[in-house]
């Protein structure tokens, strides 16, 4: 690629890592969520891998630290699931704590973050899955691509 295209690459690939974070983390209050902010996420990964190319990338993002984050990321889901499982499956025994947030007022929110309880920790869990999800299905999608390269010629 050229160095216009790496340099551009440089630059935006901050600013959608943070729109991806923005969107995972608040998620509970504006349209967004885990599965959203995790594929703005893999964007740049993919950006990435067009531009600097598979060997680059895979530098620093190897696949089975991408297949630990992904299980962790489940996991993390499914231990929330399972945390409020005295009262009922799924249930968001976080909000009102003290720690993660205090049940919010009726009619429109101002966007107070500290009203989700568990909403936010899980949206968290599903954006680890999807961007090691997609960030791995793409690295390993490109390694393949560039070594058949390598062998038709």
């Amino acid at each position: 690629m050229s160095t216009i295209v790496r340099t551009v690459t440089s630059l935006l690939t901050p600013a959608i890592l943070i729109f991806g974070l923005y969107l995972i983390l608040h998620g509970h209050i504006t349209p967004g969520g885990g599965f959203q902010g995790g594929a703005a996420f893999a964007s740049a990964v993919a950006l990435l891998l067009v531009s600097f190319g598979s060997k680059r990338v895979e530098h620093f993002l190897k696949e089975h630290a991408l297949a630990s984050i992904e299980s962790g990321g489940a996991l993390l889901f499914i231990g929330l699931a399972f945390a409020g499982f005295a009262t009922t499956f799924f249930f968001n025994l976080f909000v009102g704590s003290p720690i993660f947030g205090h049940v919010p007022p009726t009619g429109p929110n101002a966007g107070d973050l500290w009203t989700g309880g568990t909403i936010p920790l899980m949206n968290i869990a599903v954006g680890l899955k999807v961007i090691a999800g997609l960030s791995a299905i793409m690295l390993v999608m490109a390694i393949a691509a560039s070594g058949s390269e390598g062998n038709d010629r």
